[in-house]
């Protein structure tokens, strides 16, 4: 199990090259509060002094921590001066004259053997990304080779705060707390939290923080520092253990150094001997489990079982992403080596997509609305099926207006039966009602075929988003074959109109003669005529026996030499052209509406139910042939010439060139998920090094 802090380690630096953290690694998070003494614990780990140290926050950016055991110096010396290729190649350490020193992710190469130099790289690379006392949440790597020390990974956060200090923005708690926040709640980490000793815990941030994201407390070890530093007559021992807040993995006493020990460069040797000697007088029973010595072991042991526990799904996580990864990779397709090849690729795979689309057979469907082919059939018998079917065929036409078309039609004789020309006139007007809805079909099955382009772009051709100038090419050349197509079209249509209007064939099987109409509605009329004779004789009758039943009645005789004739009530008829009032009817104005005659209105409804056969009979026809010339003229003939019209006006030598320049953004993205594959090989190449027996 020793091997697997290693390991851990060497995953980290595999995808910290990539500058990504898209795997969350199992490492020890230290979490406490300003001045709680944080940076004392971990400099006792390393035993050396590294840290910045002064009052406020100091610690400014995460400093993520590995610790790495290696053999003392003389005996990597020995390793050295060993004799044959077999004992050199057991140092991993070459070159290296230094018992402990330490490196940094960003100064590459350049080795620290003097720990005051170390803190000073801190301080500067804190202040080359941070503003006066600001924080920031970019991390800094440092990795720490000692004999000395236990192999372990730790990250030390920024010290909770709670007022700010000089330009610090004023929300630097919520700053600080959701930065601490973001790495405890990687589930694969374990919180150090450490509070001192002279303050109550129940008032610890630290522990606050830990029970958001770890409630049941089973990623979490509580150090307790400064117990040195306690009130006279008071001491640590009910909280250590475990009587005034348990915590699932134990409850760790330190003493830290004190400032006259700093000030004094008391060495971590004399202090972690203080340390003991102090532990054995207050504390006798948990001496042996308290102290810096027996922390490190601690958070060895627990990162080792934790690192055995988050293996499987550590290693599965690796697996996958790296298909992943495969996936995109393969998606950004290999650097064009064959120009022509590859552009009657893409152009053939552009024109089958497309074609596909229509056909209803491409692979991306959509399911949010109509796409391609099924929307140019909606647009066919639904939208204008529907508008065909909504004109009424006698639509704006009055009986005015045909009475006043059978007159014009008659010029200045009467007319004996109702003519022909006035029927046509007529008909032919309300046929041209049917141009404006046929014309509006291929303008939108137009704006349907404009719209599978952008749909073929965006999810059949993926490979067009890696060569932009090759990709608005394709657009203009397909938008420019719909744009010659669109009058061709437009053309036939209204041809398909004009054709109907050019001669009205009265012949027609489905049309009825107008002789059987003229007789339909002399009957109807007839049969009208003869209801209100007898309506009127029987009204006569009535009067008729009222009258005689009031002669009998004894004054009969007078009523009758009284009554007078509705004529003569009036007076007498003045003679056509008598003096007593002079009419000019030339001024006299044409009535808008009035009362029609029977045979004005015979002729009407006549007329009319000839439009309306008629118009049937053209509306049907027109619903069948417009999507018939749309379909051959536009539609098929895209389909059938687009391959070749691409094919025609990109496939020049002059143009591939030009055609096939990889956008930027592409090539960038695919040399980032090329490096990032490359680091998910060897994270799996690692994690397969570990054996089942290491992790027992």
């Amino acid at each position: 199990m020793e091997t697997l802090i290693p390991i851990i380690n060497r995953l980290q630096e595999v995808f910290l090259t990539l500058g990504a953290e898209i795997i969350q690694l199992p490492q020890i998070i230290v979490v406490g509060s300003q001045s709680s003494g944080k940076s004392s614990v971990l400099e006792s780990l390393v035993g050396r002094d590294f840290l910045p140290r002064g009052s406020g926050i100091v610690t400014r950016r995460p400093l993520v921590l590995q610790l790495v055991n290696v053999p003392p110096l003389e005996e990597r010396r020995k390793q050295d001066n060993g004799n044959g290729a077999k004992q050199n190649s057991q140092n991993t350490y070459p070159g290296i004259k230094a018992e402990e020193w330490g490196t940094f992710l960003h100064c590459k190469n350049q080795i620290f053997t003097d720990f005051n130099e170390i803190r000073k790289e801190i301080e500067e690379e804190t202040d080359r990304s941070t503003n006066n006392k600001g924080i920031s949440p970019e991390p800094i790597y440092l990795k720490i080779y000692s004999p000395n020390v236990l192999s372990l990974t730790l990250v030390d956060l920024p010290g909770i705060t709670k007022v700010p200090v000089g330009d610090q923005p004023e929300d630097i708690e919520t700053q600080v707390q959701e930065m601490i926040l973001s790495y405890i709640s990687n589930p694969n980490s374990l919180i150090l939290c450490v509070s001192p000793a002279n303050s109550d815990l129940a008032t610890s941030d630290a522990l606050k923080l830990a029970r958001e994201v770890d409630a049941d407390g089973r990623r979490t070890l509580l150090v307790v520092s400064k117990l040195d530093l306690m009130d006279a007559g008071t001491d640590a021992l009910e909280v250590l253990l475990g009587r005034v807040i348990p915590v699932r993995l134990g409850i760790i006493g330190v003493v830290n150094r004190s400032q006259h020990d700093l000030n004094t460069q008391k060495s971590l040797t004399d202090s972690c001997k203080d340390e003991q000697a102090f532990l054995q007088r207050h504390y006798p029973s948990l001496a042996s489990r308290c102290g810096s010595r027996y922390l490190a072991r601690t958070l060895s042991r627990l990162l080792m079982h934790h690192i055995r526990d988050c293996l499987p799904e550590l290693k599965t996580r690796v697996t996958v992403l790296a298909a992943q990864y495969q996936s995109r990779l393969n998606s950004y397709g290999q650097p064009v080596e064959d120009h022509s090849a590859t552009l009657l690729q893409i152009v053939t795979k552009f024109a089958t997509d497309y074609c596909n689309t229509i056909e209803g057979t491409a692979r991306h469907i959509q399911t949010s609305e109509l796409c391609g082919g099924a929307r140019i059939c909606y647009i066919f018998h639904e939208t204008f099926g529907r508008t065909l079917q909504s004109i009424d065929p006698l639509g704006g036409l009055t009986e005015l207006d045909i009475l006043t078309a059978i007159r014009n039609a008659t010029g200045p004789r009467p007319a004996l039966f109702v003519p022909e020309v006035s029927f046509e006139l007529l008909v032919k007007k309300q046929i041209k009602r049917l141009e404006e809805p046929s014309m509006r079909c291929v303008e939108l099955v137009h704006e349907e075929l404009q719209r599978i382009i952008q749909h073929c772009s965006a999810y059949s051709t993926q490979e067009l988003l890696r060569f932009p100038k090759l990709h608005d090419s394709i657009v203009e050349v397909v938008t420019s074959l719909l744009r010659k197509r669109l009058p061709i079209t437009n053309e036939m249509v209204h041809n398909l109109v004009a054709i109907e209007l050019a001669y009205i064939n009265t012949k027609h099987p489905d049309f009825t003669d107008a002789a059987q109409v003229s007789a339909s509605v002399n009957s109807q009329q007839v049969l009208k005529l003869s209801l209100r004779l007898s309506l009127q004789i029987q009204t006569g009758l009535v009067f008729v026996l009222s009258s005689l039943l009031q002669a009998e009645a004894g004054d009969g005789g007078k009523r009758w030499k009284n009554e007078k004739m509705p004529s003569e009530e009036k007076g007498p008829v003045p003679a056509f052209g008598s003096p007593t009032k002079a009419i000019n009817l030339l001024d006299t104005a044409v009535p808008i509406s009035r009362k029609l005659s029977t045979r004005e209105q015979r002729d009407c409804e006549v007329i009319q139910r000839l439009i309306k056969c008629y118009f049937l009979i053209v509306r049907k026809s027109i619903q069948d042939s417009v999507p018939k010339t749309v379909m051959h003229f536009l539609v098929n003939f895209v389909k059938e010439h687009l391959q070749s019209e691409l094919v025609g006006q990109l496939y020049k030598q002059p143009l591939l060139q030009e055609l096939l320049i990889e956008s930027q953004e592409t090539a960038q993205q695919r040399t980032e998920v090329a490096q990032m594959l490359e680091a998910l090989k060897k994270a799996n190449n690692i994690i397969s090094e570990i054996r089942e027996t290491h992790l027992w």
